[in-house]
């Protein structure tokens, strides 16, 4: 998995979710050797005419899966883990973490990041839901990881088992 976050950290670090112009957001993603087109195939971005925008957690897909998604990026672990303990509190997100499995300490160290950067540029709003990542997780961590050593190995389905790194 590429750690999938340069481009998207820069542009929420000038716009969080509002909108942008499309040549902006281009000229970004050339200088982060990725593509526009690539990261709303990644399922983090709407570009649409002329303007792109970042999703907000409430827009990712309900029916995402870790291990069946062919772009995974840190960005969406983090945004799907928001939208998990929002509806679901600490036993959701932790369900979650167990399917990332390893991959879930790069989400970590990113919903950290943007907390920070939340913070500083005094978005009150964003940082409330990077915050509650932050606050619940040694919880989190806690139940992931009784969730994973308690389920029965060989015998569940293969979208159940925690990603290997």
């Amino acid at each position: 998995m590429r750690r999938g976050y340069p481009w998207p950290l820069t542009w929420f670090d000038q716009l969080a979710f509002n909108e942008g112009e499309y040549g902006v957001a281009k000229q970004l993603a050339t200088s982060k050797n990725t593509s526009v087109s690539g990261l709303a195939d990644a399922g983090i971005l709407r570009s649409k005419a002329g303007k792109v925008r970042l999703l907000e957690p409430a827009e990712f897909p309900l029916d995402w899966h870790p291990t069946t998604d062919k772009r995974l990026t840190a960005w969406e672990m983090v945004h799907h883990l928001i939208r998990a303990l929002d509806s679901g509190g600490d036993i959701a997100a932790a369900a979650l973490v167990a399917k990332l499995g390893s991959q879930s300490e790069t989400a970590r160290e990113l919903f950290y990041r943007l907390y920070t950067l939340c913070e500083r540029k005094k978005r009150a709003n964003e940082a409330m839901a990077y915050n509650g990542l932050v606050q619940s997780w040694p919880e989190i961590a806690r139940l992931a990881r009784e969730t994973s050593s308690s389920a029965p190995r060989g015998t569940g389905d293969l979208f159940d088992a925690p990603l290997s790194s």
